[in-house]
């Protein structure tokens, strides 16, 4: 049986046994932008909500569903509690701002524009200097499965090492980064934080999310004691039923409800 096979069974498997239900289906191209750009002006208010932001720090990307080699991303220097879909800016893969008025972060451009193009399957990347997040990037060290949420990342994760110390600015460093992520869902940028893709804004940003409670926890677990370890074949189980795709998208659909009841602004 081949590879695509397998993983579409082990996926409609998981989808039937935890009865997730599909993301709507993309409609015409203006209605696919709009739904993009919706969704990650809601991440980024979450982000800000949960303490995520470092002063200009973090950045979240979504492809445009028309111009593949462009996509989405907040201002620089802009609070996340604050972002507007109007304010969402388009940047080119060469750094260009070809729609809004404010800069683009560098950083995120360098990251990204990387990340996007070695991965043509994501349409989402999340990343922010979050406490937890840096504060267990600094031990260049892998998650462990010492709990149920920590393995959606059991075996799709890494850690990258190269150019962590040292502020993202060279083109270069973007591609170690995009290499290093590899065909995973999350990467432990050592000395710098976290890194998570989806094929959705609302899985990268949930991945993100849950990555940085499951650093929380194993941080405050090794603070009192040696935590315990869920053996292999249990968490490789439970990946599999609850870190695919459809499962980051629907973990994230009470924080949408949430933040568009409480924030609707970020519709304008």
């Amino acid at each position: 049986m081949a590879m695509s096979t397998v993983t579409e069974s082990v996926t409609e498997s998981a989808q039937r046994d935890l009865e997730v239900p599909e993301a709507p289906a993309a409609g015409s191209v203006e209605t696919e932008r709009r739904h993009r750009k919706e969704r990650l002006a809601g991440a980024l208010r979450i982000f800000g909500r949960f303490g995520f932001s470092e002063g200009v720090a973090g950045h979240i990307t979504a492809r445009d569903p028309e111009l593949t080699d462009h996509f989405w991303v907040n201002p620089f220097g802009m609070n996340f509690r604050h972002v507007r879909v109007s304010d969402l800016i388009l940047v080119n893969h060469h750094g260009d701002v070809v729609e809004g008025s404010r800069p683009v972060n560098r950083a995120a451009f360098v990251i990204h524009s990387a990340v996007h193009q070695a991965r043509p399957d994501v349409i989402a990347a999340a990343h922010a200097h979050s406490i937890y997040g840096k504060a267990w990037s600094s031990l260049g060290r892998t998650l462990d499965p010492i709990t149920q949420d920590a393995c959606v990342f059991y075996e799709d994760h890494v850690v990258v090492t190269e150019g962590g110390g040292a502020i993202v600015l060279d083109e270069s460093a973007g591609k170690a980064l995009a290499a290093g992520l590899g065909p995973h869902k999350a990467a432990i940028h050592r000395n710098h934080g976290l890194f998570t893709v989806g094929h959705s804004v609302d899985e990268a940003a949930w991945w993100f999310i849950t990555m940085e409670r499951s650093c929380q926890a194993q941080i405050l677990a090794e603070s009192v004691g040696r935590p315990h370890l869920i053996d292999d074949a249990d968490a490789r189980y439970t990946c599999e039923k609850t870190g695919f795709h459809q499962a980051g998208w629907f973990s994230f659909q009470p924080l949408w409800d949430e933040i568009l009841r409480s924030d609707p602004d970020l519709l304008d």
